[in-house]
Parts: C-alpha cells; structure tokens; sequence
C-alpha cells in the first residue's frame, strides 16, 4: 500500500491503493487532487498446451 500525503505541509492523511482520490488536508486545508498513475501492463501467457504443442505433460517429462 501507499502512503497518500498532502502535497503542501506532507501530513500523512491515509494510505491504500486508488485510481482517483480527492482529499482535504485538515492541517493546512489543501485540497489534494490524485489520480494514480497507468498500471504496469499484465504480461500475456501462452496457454499451456500450445507451450506444449499440445502435449500438456511435456514440461514434466525430463527423460
């Protein structure tokens, strides 16, 4: 998890995962305004059997 802080005088005001979040610091009344930032694409994963070439117990066989 993240912190999440204001942007003027740091006071730390939570902390968690968000993809839009907009916040007023009760310290020095700043209103914070976050937006979180593009994911890390998700790698694609070639199914098992075509890694295979159709033979799911290929990867177990070490003859």
């Amino acid at each position: 998890m993240n912190d999440i802080r204001c942007g003027s005088c740091g006071r730390k005001l939570g902390e968690g995962v968000y993809t839009l979040l907009n916040i007023k610091c009760p310290r020095c009344g700043a209103l914070n305004c976050l937006r979180a930032s593009s994911p890390t694409p998700e790698r694609h994963r070639v199914p098992l059997t075509e890694a295979n070439n159709g033979n799911p117990n290929r990867a177990l066989d070490r003859r």
